[in-house]
């Protein structure tokens, strides 16, 4: 369940992903449901109830009323005490819902790594990363969260493994374009779908605002490296990284 900055994880999917029954309600994008989180022991702890941790808490409602393009960065604090905050909704997100995730983090992170100064969590529809340093516009290499559905395609794996790639990188040269309009909710953010026959494949693949879109470019090459490791002939899959992800499944996710 947890890494240390360095190691890498892989998760079997939550049984959500694998009920159709869930699938239609996932399909609209109702749910917020728990990914997965990292404590980074590396980073070192401070004491629970304190003047540091009730800064962070003041810190973070403040943030909650800028998110209207889904995401928002800050620092405060200072020396030992200092601290870094980042929060990335997903681009189908409303700007209530991206507030609403962004309190559920907060509060499932102290659960999970409650002294913990660097830590970071995903939900459906944001992630929250803490740390004492400052990581503004720069790709994340260490941390990666693999989950994928239990259930393997039937067929040729390897010609779904090679459409899989196929709509990866499509949807990178749509988030990665130039022309892009920046602050807003879908900047660096891209979904498309794919016809197998008589399935049809449905990707999304984002970074995080602060990077350039050529840092983007950089961070989702690294992470559809992964999908062999991650979802190899997986009906459905996802890599999580602190600078951008992507999901994919035989079954719509997201708003169109």
């Amino acid at each position: 369940m947890m890494s240390s900055s360095s190691v890498s994880i892989s998760i079997l999917a939550v049984v959500a992903m694998q009920l159709s029954i869930i699938h239609n309600v996932l399909s609209l994008n109702q749910t917020n449901s728990y990914l997965q989180h990292i404590c980074i022991n590396s980073e070192g702890t401070y004491k629970q109830k304190s003047s540091y941790e009730s800064k962070l808490k003041d810190h973070l409602d403040s943030m909650s009323n800028i998110l209207d393009y889904g995401f928002v960065h800050g620092v405060g604090g200072a020396g030992s005490k200092s601290y870094y905050i980042k929060v990335q909704c997903r681009g189908d997100a409303s700007e209530s819902k991206c507030r609403s995730c962004l309190f559920t983090a907060f509060s499932g992170i102290l659960r999970r790594c409650p002294n913990n100064k660097g830590r970071i969590i995903w939900y459906d529809n944001c992630f929250l990363y803490i740390s004492e340093i400052y990581t503004f516009q720069k790709v994340d290499y260490k941390h990666y969260l693999y989950l994928h559905n239990a259930k393997d395609v039937s067929g040729n794996i390897k010609l779904f493994n090679k459409n899989t790639r196929a709509l990866l990188y499509k949807l990178k040269e749509k988030a990665t374009r130039k022309e892009q309009e920046p602050y807003t909710r879908d900047y660096m953010y891209a979904t498309g779908e794919e016809s197998l026959g008589t399935m049809k494949l449905y990707g999304m693949m984002q970074c995080t605002q602060d990077l350039s879109v050529k840092n983007c470019s950089v961070c989702l090459d690294s992470i559809i490296a992964k999908l062999p490791r991650c979802c190899n002939g997986k009906q459905g899959g996802r890599v999580l990284n602190p600078s951008c992800t992507f999901r994919y499944e035989l079954y719509p996710f997201v708003k169109a």
